[in-house]
């Protein structure tokens, strides 16, 4: 597996060694041994899996208190993956990295505990694959505007508006959002 940072200090693009052959392909997206020796000595409380049009938007979400790490991936489809640095107290606060995860490019995305998570999906019939370090806190759940200006996120253009839940429709913004210090 081949670790790669992603533009702020923390979240890692992992590239999966791939085996394929006329058949299909094989290929580890967790592995203990692998990712302790990338620096990733993880456990994991909660697999999560979401199935979305071209177009949704899910995010910008982080816990705090219970904050979780996640290893993203996507099984189906495409997307447009951001990570926000929401610690008050790094150098990178309010940072963001973005990138694309899709089925036929096989990356996976590590988001550390201190970090805004987000997707928007880029092709019809997406499934999004999540491993979280944490149990869901729906009471320690914040969400921070897709769309905040401070941010200026360079979400691509999927030809329509974000498709986005009422709850991301009341994104605060950064900010406004209860931060880690």
């Amino acid at each position: 597996m081949k670790a790669s940072p992603c533009g702020i200090p923390g979240p890692l693009i992992l590239e999966p060694t791939v085996f394929g052959d006329e058949r299909g392909f094989f290929m580890e997206t967790w592995n203990a041994q692998t990712f302790a020796e990338a620096g990733l000595n993880l456990q994991w409380a909660q697999d999560n899996h979401s199935h979305s049009q071209k177009g949704v938007l899910r995010g910008l979400h982080f816990q705090n208190p219970g904050p979780q790490g996640k290893l993203v991936r996507v099984s189906r489809g495409a997307v447009f993956d951001v990570v926000v640095d929401v610690r008050r107290s790094s150098k990178h606060f309010g940072e963001w990295a973005g990138v694309e995860l899709s089925s036929s490019n096989k990356r996976m995305l590590w988001v550390p505990e201190g970090f805004a998570h987000g997707f928007l999906t880029l092709s019809d019939d997406t499934d999004f694959l999540y491993k979280c370090t944490a149990p869901y806190a729906p009471e320690a759940e914040h969400t921070i505007a897709w769309d905040d200006p401070d941010l200026a996120i360079d979400w691509p253009d999927v030809g329509c508006d974000p498709i986005l839940s009422e709850k991301d429709r009341a994104g605060l913004p950064l900010a406004q959002s209860a931060v880690f210090e």
